[in-house]
């Protein structure tokens, strides 16, 4: 199948991206690595009339880390899971992208695009809202500064303006002991997940949580936070409170059925794998 006829535009700068996407409006679409959005043009499920290249604009495909991880857009999925950078800072990023399609994906896929597409089921909106994360969007008035909470409005939608270009992913430093897991179950490998998690905690010395975040994927428009099973854990060690705040996770959440999955098999298997990573976490140690 062949997308609609659209204009292809390369934009050498963020500014000059940002003027034609406020030229265009909703016209437009950002291209960058373009594999979710290219399928989508081919099946005719997206029709834009103008794509937008910031694929090779400079700066935007740079990962630094001095007290704050940033990386930018159109960092390739590939680069980011091989930096040694990401890998010290946050290495649950390493991991659930490697769920992300398969290397052929990766090699042209963007952390960036990954994150403005928006699916509810991909792996990386829930593990940024797991670590709170903060997105860096720039448009024709200037940087702005985007809570992940905030960012996720629904189905393939974000608090992005028409007319802005997410140019980065900030992420700040655990500030104690920090451990992490990331579990997803699929029909396959590559494939978006039907049901996955993303939990981070912080333990004091004598390994009590005291600061938890469990977001799931696939369970929603948007990757939840279930804030009750994250509270229920403060206090605890995470194997004591692992199999509590995954029945948590099971009676708050409503998913949806699809020909993939039930709604009650969502529901079942989101209690168990919560259950399962936050008890590899206790094994962690509070390790990064």
């Amino acid at each position: 199948m062949k997308p609609a006829a659209f204009k292809y535009v390369r934009a050498a700068t963020v500014p000059e991206a940002a003027s034609l996407l406020a030229e265009y409006g909703d016209e437009a679409k950002v291209l960058a690595g373009g594999q979710s959005l290219i399928p989508m043009m081919s099946m005719r499920l997206a029709r834009p009339e103008v794509l937008v290249d910031i694929a090779r604009i400079p700066g935007l495909n740079e990962i630094e880390a001095n007290g704050v991880l940033t990386i930018g857009a159109t960092t390739t999925q590939s680069a980011v899971i091989r930096s040694d950078v990401v890998s010290a800072f946050a290495p649950i990023i390493g991991v659930a992208l490697g769920h992300v399609g398969h290397v052929g994906n990766r090699s042209r896929g963007t952390f960036g695009g990954t994150v403005a597409h928006a699916d509810p089921a991909s792996e990386m909106p829930a593990v940024l809202l797991a670590l709170d994360a903060e997105i860096i969007a720039t448009g024709p008035s200037g940087q702005r500064t985007i809570a992940v909470e905030d960012f996720f409005v629904t189905t393939f939608e974000t608090a992005l303006a028409d007319d802005e270009v997410l140019t980065s992913i900030r992420l700040l430093a655990p500030t104690g002991n920090a451990c992490w897991s990331f579990n997803e179950v699929a029909r396959r490998h590559g494939d978006y997940a039907l049901v996955g998690v993303a939990a981070t905690a912080e333990l004091d010395g004598a390994g009590k949580v005291t600061k938890a975040r469990i977001a799931l994927s696939g369970v929603s428009d948007t990757p939840v936070r279930v804030k009750e099973a994250e509270e229920s854990l403060i206090g605890k060690t995470l194997s004591d409170g692992a199999k509590v705040a995954g029945e948590i996770v099971s009676s708050s959440i409503d998913p949806p059925g699809d020909f993939h999955a039930t709604k009650q098999y969502r529901i079942e298997v989101a209690g168990a794998i919560v259950t399962r990573a936050l008890n590899e976490m206790a094994d962690q140690k509070g390790t990064r």
